[in-house]
């Protein structure tokens, strides 16, 4: 005899948020209980891809939504266990009836457990709603009317679940003990102040700090390693993990902008939230870049790994001081700034002439804004695989002398180099033994000489891809990805 009690589920995965939450409000709005639910996978947060930042940001957002749920006498129960055994045991207490959620455009691991989550409803009889994230569309495969479809569904209404009428349901102490589940990680829930923290209230904070003061620099500083961590918008974490939707930051930048006397560098942030959506839609239409070259064409070259490069790339050791300076930076904040990232993966790939692959999850791990969409895309583009963009190879040297001229950033996180003098710090290969001496910075021992000489290298670099565009196998590649991903008659 069946006497367990019907409910439905709110699955939380990247939309850690109550407000403008569609999957929340349909659950709110049926006649049946609600549980609230996160699961901590372990298989993805013991991946290549995430790590504890990820997990301590998540945890923050869920304090802040607990924290929210209180008057209303609800909580999210929060597991350390994988989707389809926490279903499983879930379901031999409760009748679970629809499964409410976002759609997510993740890496492979979280489409493959997203299809054996489907597989796993139809076995059970769970009705499973997935609602749009974003201003993202799911099985669009060409970009015909994407800009007007865009624009649409970013002006789209906000919808604000009513707490009052939730009827939230939990699990009981017996039941728990029954489930046998792994603790959170501790390392989950210690707080690091180095690093942004999660949750609503923080979002709208920065949010709206930027719209109203800090954005007023925001062309100014965009490209600065130092002045960009408080004059760019700093809201990637949040639309990342979903502590904003998408929708409620392009809303409240434009309800605010007449008002506002700083409005074109809100312009160019407005812009930059549609590119935002531009390059998870393309990941959406093709995840296999994840593995993959873009365009095939370029499958033949950079076959061959140097471990020894890619050690000292990942740890801040090339021998360029503003490379190793933002390495180092983005491993303790988890952030560097967008200029900076595609500088970090044009050494890599162009300069040490290693395949992306090498170092595509090792930099998204460090990012807490950690976007697959974006982070594919734009790794592929930095590294010139996606064959329809200019070749673009950022000088290590000229980005210090132009972005971080007084050596400032370098001196904070390379602190090796703070006695050497402004001229000398962005080459140090520059310094006789005498100078080596004098600043006491001897190359090769208190800093590395650098891994190879980047002029040299960059005109390799540029000759090789440059020639392959001119390779037929490419030449159609190219045509299939602007009908594809770019090409639009509106």
């Amino acid at each position: 005899m069946n006497n367990r009690q019907t409910i439905d589920v709110v699955w939380f995965k990247r939309d850690l948020r109550l407000s403008d939450h569609v999957p929340l409000k349909h659950a709110i709005e049926s006649p049946r209980p609600v549980l609230l639910l996160y699961i901590f996978e372990p298989s993805l947060f013991e991946s290549d891809h995430y790590g504890n930042r990820h997990g301590r940001f998540v945890w923050e957002s869920l304090c802040d939504m607990r924290d929210q749920l209180e008057p209303y006498d609800a909580d999210i129960v929060t597991v350390y266990d994988e989707v389809i055994p926490f279903f499983e045991k879930l379901s031999k207490i409760y009748n679970i009836h629809t499964a409410y959620s976002h759609e997510e455009t993740g890496i492979n691991l979280t489409f493959e457990r997203d299809k054996d989550f489907a597989r796993f409803c139809d076995r059970y009889g769970i009705r499973w709603e997935e609602s749009p994230t974003n201003a993202v569309f799911r099985g669009l495969m060409h970009r015909d009317g994407w800009r007007d479809r865009w624009k649409e569904r970013a002006k789209r209404e906000l919808h604000a679940p009513d707490l009052t009428a939730l009827n939230a349901i939990g699990i009981s102490s017996d039941q728990w003990n029954e489930f046998k589940l792994k603790p959170i990680p501790q390392s989950f829930k210690t707080p690091n102040l180095l690093f942004q923290q999660g949750g609503e209230a923080n979002a709208w904070r920065c949010l709206e700090d930027f719209v109203y003061e800090r954005g007023r620099r925001y062309n100014d500083l965009i490209s600065k390693p130092a002045g960009s961590r408080y004059g760019c918008s700093r809201l990637s974490p949040f639309l990342t993990w979903g502590n904003l939707s998408l929708q409620q930051a392009y809303q409240f930048l434009w309800d605010q902008y007449e008002e506002l006397d700083h409005q074109w560098p809100l312009r160019s942030f407005g812009s930059r939230l549609k590119w935002h959506c531009h390059f998870i839609q393309k990941f959406e239409a093709e995840p296999r870049i994840e593995f993959e070259n873009l365009n095939r064409g370029y499958n033949d070259i950079r076959t061959e790994r140097n471990e020894e490069f890619i050690e000292a790339w990942e740890a801040g050791e090339t021998g360029f001081p503003l490379v190793d300076a933002c390495m180092r930076a983005v491993k303790q904040t988890g952030y560097i700034n967008f200029r900076m990232r595609a500088m970090l993966v044009s050494v890599l790939t162009h300069h040490l002439w290693q395949p992306w692959q090498a170092g595509a999850q090792f930099l998204g791990r460090q990012f807490l804004d950690f976007e697959p969409g974006i982070h594919y895309s734009q790794f592929q583009m930095q590294a010139g695989t996606m064959g329809v963009n200019s070749v673009r190879i950022y000088n290590p040297v000229k980005q210090g002398y132009d972005h971080d001229a007084d050596g400032n950033f370098i001196r904070q996180w390379v602190p090796e180099l703070r006695p050497v003098p402004v001229e000398l710090i962005h080459e140090p290969w520059q310094m006789s033994p005498m100078e080596q001496q004098m600043y006491g910075v001897k190359l090769g021992s208190e800093y590395p000489e650098r891994l190879v000489d980047h002029k040299v290298a960059y005109n390799k670099a540029n000759e090789t891809l440059w020639s392959k565009k001119n390779d037929p196998k490419v030449k159609r590649e190219n045509e299939r990805i602007l009908q594809k991903h770019v090409k639009t008659r509106s």
